[in-house]
C-alpha cells in the first residue's frame, strides 16, 4: 500500500483557495499511487485565529459542511482515502479542532476525531475532543487519527495502537521543533507506521515548521518534508510489519504491558 502526505500553506480564512491548493497536492499523490493521503491540521482555514468570530466564520458541520463535502467528492474522483484536519461546527454552534477521514467508491464519510489535547490559545476557541481516540476500518487497512499537540501525549498513539490501528494519520500545524524526531519513536514502541502531515509557512508571527514526516514500526524516517515548501511525498508501507507486535520470540510490545504497575 501507498500511502503520502500532504505538506501545503494554508490562505489565512479563505477555505476555496485552500480546497484548490490541497486538490491539486492530493492529485498528484493519486496519481504516484498512493491510497491514503494526509492533509494538515485546519488546513482549509488557517490557524492563528485572533478571536472566536473568525473561527465561527469558517467553521463547518461534518459531515454536512462544504470542507467535508469537498473531500468526499475529491477522494471519490481520485479513488483515494484521506484524512484532513478542519474547523468543525456542532449543531449547538460548539466548535472543535478536528480531522475528518472520507474515502472512494461510494464510502464517502467515514469517520471523525475531536483533538483532546488542545496547544496554546487553541484553548481560547475550541472545546476540548470528547469522542475519543478511535480507529476507523478502511479495508486495507486501519487507521487511527490524532491531531498536533497530540503527540506530545504517549497515551494517544498507545491507545490507538491497543484499538488496532496500523496506521496513525496525524494532521498537524507544528511550531515546535520536536515531532519530526520523536514520531518515528510514537511509530516504534507502538509497532505502526505514522504519517504526520504539517503545514508551513507564516501567520501573524507564527511560524510552522514544515518537516512533514512518514515513520515505520522499527523507528526508519521514510519520508522527512522540507521546512519550507509544498509538497507531497509518497511512500510504500508492509502493514504485516504493522501488525506483528512481537519483537523476538519471547516479547510481545502489547501482551508484555503491565498496566497494574502504571500510573494513569
Amino acid at each position: 500500500m501507498k500511502v503520502a502526505y500532504v505538506q501545503m500553506e494554508p490562505a489565512f480564512l479563505k477555505p476555496e483557495k485552500n480546497y484548490s491548493r490541497a486538490e491539486k497536492l492530493v492529485k498528484e499523490a493519486a496519481e504516484k499511487g498512493a491510497k491514503l493521503a494526509v492533509l494538515p491540521e485546519l488546513f482549509d482555514t488557517g490557524y492563528n485565529f485572533e478571536n472566536r468570530e473568525e473561527v465561527e466564520a469558517v467553521a463547518s458541520q461534518i459531515p454536512d459542511g462544504p470542507t467535508t463535502e469537498f473531500l468526499i467528492e475529491l477522494a471519490k474522483e481520485l479513488d483515494i482515502f484521506i484524512v484532513a484536519g478542519t474547523a468543525e461546527k456542532d449543531e449547538k454552534g460548539r466548535l472543535y479542532n478536528s480531522a475528518v477521514l472520507v474515502g472512494p467508491m461510494g464510502m464517502g464519510y467515514i469517520g471523525k476525531y475531536r483533538k483532546i489535547h488542545l496547544f496554546y490559545r487553541e484553548k481560547l476557541f475550541f472545546q476540548p475532543g470528547d469522542l475519543g481516540f478511535h480507529v476507523f476500518n478502511i479495508g486495507i487497512a486501519k487507521v487511527g487519527l490524532m491531531i498536533c499537540f497530540d503527540w506530545f501525549f504517549p497515551e494517544s498513539a498507545r491507545t490507538l495502537a491497543l484499538k488496532g490501528a496500523e496506521i496513525i494519520a496525524h494532521p498537524s500545524n507544528l511550531v515546535m521543533p520536536y515531532a519530526p524526531r520523536a514520531m518515528p519513536i510514537r511509530a516504534l514502541e507502538n509497532r505502526v507506521y505514522t504519517i504526520t502531515a504539517n503545514r508551513i509557512g507564516e501567520e501573524r508571527g507564527l511560524k510552522f515548521i514544515g518537516k512533514s514526516t512518514i515513520a515505520s514500526p522499527k523507528a526508519e524516517v521514510l519520508a522527512l518534508g522540507s521546512e519550507d515548501q509544498e509538497e507531497i511525498a509518497v511512500v510504500n508501507v508492509d502493514l504485516e510489519l504493522a501488525r506483528e507486535k512481537r519483537i523476538n520470540e519471547m516479547n510481545d510490545i502489547l501482551k508484555d504491558r503491565r498496566p497494574k504497575h502504571y500510573l494513569i
